[in-house]
């Protein structure tokens, strides 16, 4: 057993192996709870009043371990397939493009673009595409889809078309018909459902990816599978984000960039509280208050690992020469822009 766990390294492996025994306690917690209430919360009735009750009981039972074997396997679904990474920018553009809407509109659709690999799916940007829809039909503007990706790929040559998204929280007919060209542009496309209308007072985000299922030779159908979904950022949209969230704190919903200096500062206080916060676990797992776990000790030394070997006196004239660099640029920028200025004020003599 010891030899089987030890070969479960791949983390994808390892969050299903959890998930089933997850549905296994569960298992037999419906068991046992079924047993008892049997043996103890039943009265006493007639032979054939006990058997029929037996046969409902019975009933019960296989419904509850129907409801919960879909769970599993829609949670064993949700761990296979390509992870989904999201950046802040493409939530920025679909809410944007939602609020813009044409008056009348239920909902806004649009494309996604980013990268793929072996295992994930990253979306970097989006554009919305103009549609309408009725009971009856669905009408997408194909050639403005075209004409926005062609210009697009002039400027982010490396992002293609993986999927499209749509806001709202469910799948219709009509998203079937618009995933079915999206997967003549693209080889495996996902979908994205982002549900501005908060209905569970919160925007659930969900990705999707299509499979036919049916009888060959008769009519086939389109099933989407859930797939996971990660949000992740590069440091300058870590920046944007801190500035959105600044402004739920503000009365006015408003707030100016901060200076560099300022950013920096906060910047330090932030890794001098997680210092401490390591330090603090580090001491406690050594006096033995807190059980040590082989993860973050894993982390902490490949963090450790990491940090450059250089002694105090070499890394303080690293930064007071990057200092220097620094204070240099701006002043030659700000005279830049002193000379611009008078330039333009003798021009106009």
């Amino acid at each position: 057993m010891v030899m089987i766990m030890c070969l479960i390294c791949d983390l994808e492996i390892e969050e299903m192996v959890l998930k089933f025994m997850n549905f296994l306690f569960i298992f037999l917690e419906v068991i046992v709870a079924n047993v008892v209430s049997n043996c103890f919360c039943q009265p006493p009735t007639s032979a054939r009043g006990q058997q029929q009750e037996s046969h409902g009981d019975l009933r019960s039972l296989s419904s509850s371990l129907f409801i919960i074997i879909l769970h599993f396997l829609y949670e064993v679904m949700a761990v296979h397939g390509p992870v989904v990474k999201i950046h802040p920018v493409v939530l920025a553009s679909i809410v944007d493009s939602y609020e813009r809407r044409n008056e009348g509109a239920s909902r806004v659709i649009g494309t996604l673009l980013g990268t793929t690999d072996k295992h994930s799916v990253e979306v970097t940007n989006c554009f919305s595409v103009p549609h309408n829809e009725s009971e009856d039909e669905v009408a997408v503007d194909m050639e403005f889809a075209k004409n926005m990706y062609e210009l697009h790929k002039k400027v982010s040559p490396s992002e293609v078309i993986i999927g499209w998204y749509a806001t709202g929280y469910d799948i219709t007919e009509h998203s079937v018909l618009i995933h079915e060209y999206y997967s003549r542009e693209a080889p495996s496309p996902i979908h994205l459902t982002v549900d501005t209308a908060l209905q569970s007072n919160k925007m659930n985000i969900r990705a999707y990816v299509s499979s036919q299922m049916g009888v060959p030779g008769k009519t086939v159908g389109v099933m989407f599978t859930p797939l996971t979904v990660k949000y992740i950022y590069y440091d300058t949209e870590r920046i944007g984000v801190d500035l959105l969230h600044r402004t739920r704190a503000s009365a006015s919903r408003t707030n100016g960039l901060t200076t560099d200096l300022a950013q920096v500062a906060s910047a330090a206080g932030r890794v001098q509280e997680m210092l401490s916060t390591v330090l603090s676990y580090i001491e406690d797992v050594l006096s033995g208050k807190v059980m040590a776990d082989n993860s973050v000790g894993r982390f902490l030394m490949d963090l450790v690992n990491k940090v450059p070997k250089i002694t105090a006196e070499d890394f303080e004239s690293m930064l007071n020469s990057n200092i220097n660099d620094l204070l240099m640029v701006t002043y030659l920028a700000n005279l830049t822009q002193a000379q611009i200025a008078l330039n333009e004020k003798l021009v106009v003599l």
